[in-house]
């Protein structure tokens, strides 16, 4: 296998990889060890019957490399998780993620670690922090396991639209050790302590959280912003179904008519 190969995760969609940043993939189905994961040409004229399959540390079981179209140059700018000619990690556990570190030091000379416990570290610069607090009226949250470092469960973002540009922005970066309601309502907190801190002590609520359907996400925010309106991403209801019809009866739906229409008439209800 080539010893360059590495996989990247997408900023839009969760379950979607990039590979070699050119070739991009959709998750298609999961079992108890593995993810198959088909490239995004397949359906199209170009019919490309390559695959990757990934073991739950998203290490390369197979690459079958058959692309009947050139790459693109993508830009997977979440992380690369590289899969060969690794370094080993300086920190192999969460309680040995320090205290203070150089790397909490920005180019502005900014320490940009805002809180640390043994189950979150949350991550938000100055600059940051005025965004959440300009472009708060809609705050955009989810979680990745894809590039979780192996001390850590999750990374979680959040993001904010700034409508002048049309464009997104990250506000926050944590390392989660869990998914527990109880550590997303302390990073709600400190981010809301934090962007009071930044705003002579005045309080910042989001009007509106977008997130999937992780009840522990939406409880935590309205617990810690009474009045915020959850709206929930149906795109990740759809994924979810699809993973799970893959998994669990894909047979069964593809090969029984009545069954293929029942599951395409929910799945356009959602839209």
């Amino acid at each position: 296998m080539d010893d360059q190969l590495e996989i990247s995760e997408t900023n839009k969609e969760k379950n979607q990889i990039i590979v070699n940043r050119k070739y991009k993939f959709n998750l298609w189905y999961i079992t108890n060890n593995t993810k198959l994961f088909k490239c995004t040409e397949y359906k199209t004229v170009k019919k490309c019957k390559s695959y990757i399959i990934l073991n739950n540390n998203n290490k390369v079981i197979k690459y079958e490399n058959k692309h009947t179209h050139p790459g693109k140059e993508y830009d997977a700018s979440v992380s690369i998780i590289y899969i060969k000619k690794q370094l080993p990690p300086d920190i192999s556990k969460f309680n040995e993620i320090p205290d203070k570190s150089e790397y909490y030091i920005n180019e502005r000379d900014e320490n940009f670690m805002i809180f640390k416990n043994s189950n979150i570290i949350i991550f938000q610069s100055p600059f940051q922090t005025e965004l959440f607090i300009k472009y708060n009226e809609n705050l955009f949250a989810d979680g990745t396991f894809y590039i979780a470092p192996k001390f850590g469960y999750q990374v979680f973002i959040t993001r904010v639209y700034a409508p002048e540009i049309n464009s997104f922005y990250t506000t926050s970066l944590s390392i989660l050790n869990n998914k527990e309601q109880a550590t997303y309502e302390l990073l709600f907190e400190e981010l809301k302590k934090n962007a009071s801190k930044y705003n002579n002590n005045i309080i910042v609520t989001p009007k509106i959280l977008h997130c999937d359907f992780e009840k522990g996400i939406s409880n935590a925010a309205i617990k810690i912003f009474p009045n915020i309106t959850i709206k929930y991403c149906v795109w990740h209801y759809k994924r979810s179904l699809e993973v799970q019809k893959n998994k669990l009866c894909y047979n069964e739906v593809e090969n029984n008519h009545k069954i293929y229409l029942f599951y395409n008439a929910i799945t356009i209800f959602l839209l």
